[in-house]
């Protein structure tokens, strides 16, 4: 009896952390055969758009498997007219396989919600569960405790310790706009897709109008993030207005500013080393600050923004001595922006109107005050943009 692994996905496109997950888990299973499965139309999302086509998808995950002598990449849901319901390929797989003892491989997140999917039953009762897990403590428990609860209605379970990469096709589709995707591809699979154009690799960022850049923004950023984005644009253009700064230049800075912030921080630091650029140590040691910079570069190199637009990105989260106008207000909208609730946001809001270093002032002592709590390193130039607006480092002369 044979024991042969399913793994399923979108793979969209496939990536390193694709690769060493199938590896890990034909180790840690003890499996004799790999099948990968790229769906046709995946139950649980909807591809977004300009994504590969399925057939490209299946080649792409072709080139990538190379390197897996033992995997086979199979077109099984590709032959399959419909959804590509995941109880229907393992039925065929079974019925295909009648002796063999077959492993679903999942990761924690269709795992935790394995009890929602379609006939989750005829799933168990063809194939041994098989979670790759990330080794997070809180996520360890929830694994358990459905593990437990699947196991009293007759599935078998097995977990596989899985030694995370830090990527998904959704950030790798980000990182592959931004042009430093290269070392989270499977060999040959970036040539496939720039020789394609897939993922919007071919297309000019440059000179785009406000219309089609929120566009663009909407598409790259965490859904989550598209308010406070929009509401940052908009709250910095009533800024400058008022102020008398380039409207222009305020609205791309603000529907820019968070333009990486979906990237973790081993991804920030893949585009800093990507794009060439050298971290200082506080930089190197916080990586969340990073999508003030690496957005700052992005704007720059990919979008051909202005030196007036990139500064003002680059200094939003930290702040810095000698603040231009414009940074001034993209701080200060990113901080009192619509969506923005907690104490102290109105004295802000007023004050922005009133008296725009106030407002400034007020807000890095607010976040000074809140670093100091959670008993975090404080920015260097955070640091010396209040110095700065208490007249201590200003010149005397």
């Amino acid at each position: 009896m044979a024991r042969i692994g399913i793994y399923g996905g979108t793979f969209n496109p496939p990536h390193i952390g694709h690769i060493h997950a199938a590896q890990q888990a034909f180790a840690l299973l003890k499996l004799d055969r790999l099948l990968l499965i790229p769906d046709r139309i995946a139950p649980h999302k909807v591809l977004p758009q300009g994504s590969a086509t399925a057939q490209q998808r299946m080649e792409m995950l072709r080139i990538g498997a190379a390197q897996i002598p033992y995997a086979q990449v199979s077109d099984l849901e590709l032959r399959r007219e419909g959804t590509s319901y995941t109880y229907l390929t393992v039925q065929e797989l079974k019925q295909q396989y009648p002796e063999d003892q077959l492993f679903l491989i999942m990761g924690t997140d269709m795992f935790l919600s394995f009890h929602n999917w379609r006939y989750p039953e005829k799933i168990w009762e063809n194939a041994t569960l098989a979670v790759l897990m990330r080794g997070d403590k809180d996520e360890n428990a929830a694994i358990a405790a459905q593990k437990d609860a699947l196991e009293a209605l007759g599935a078998a379970v097995e977990t596989v310790p899985n030694e995370i990469t830090a990527i998904s096709s959704t950030n790798l589709r980000r990182m592959l706009v931004f042009g430093c995707a290269e070392p989270y591809l499977p060999d040959g699979v970036g040539e496939f897709i720039a020789k394609n154009g897939l993922y919007g690799t071919k297309r000019c960022y440059q000179q785009l109008s406000m219309e089609q850049l929120e566009k663009v923004v909407i598409d790259l950023i965490d859904p989550k993030r598209v308010d406070h984005v929009l509401g940052c644009r908009d709250t910095a253009v009533e800024l400058a207005m008022h102020w008398g700064a380039d409207v222009t230049d305020a609205a791309r800075a603000g529907i820019l500013h968070d333009i990486t912030k979906a990237l973790r921080g081993p991804l920030q630091l893949t585009l800093c080393s990507e794009y060439g650029i050298v971290l200082d140590d506080f930089s190197t040691k916080y990586p969340k600050t990073l999508h003030a910079l690496t957005g700052a570069l992005v704007a720059e190199r990919i979008f051909g923004e202005n030196q007036a637009v990139v500064s003002a990105i680059r200094h939003h989260t930290t702040g810095k001595a000698d603040m231009t106008l414009l940074e001034k207000i993209i701080y200060v909208a990113d901080y009192m922006e619509p969506c923005r609730n907690f104490p102290g946001v109105e004295r802000l809001r007023a004050l922005a109107y009133q008296d725009l270093d106030a407002a400034l002032k007020l807000g890095l002592e607010m976040t000074l005050e809140l670093l100091k709590k959670q008993g975090s390193e404080v920015s260097p130039a955070s640091q010396a943009a209040l110095n700065w607006l208490n007249g201590k480092d200003r010149c005397k002369c």
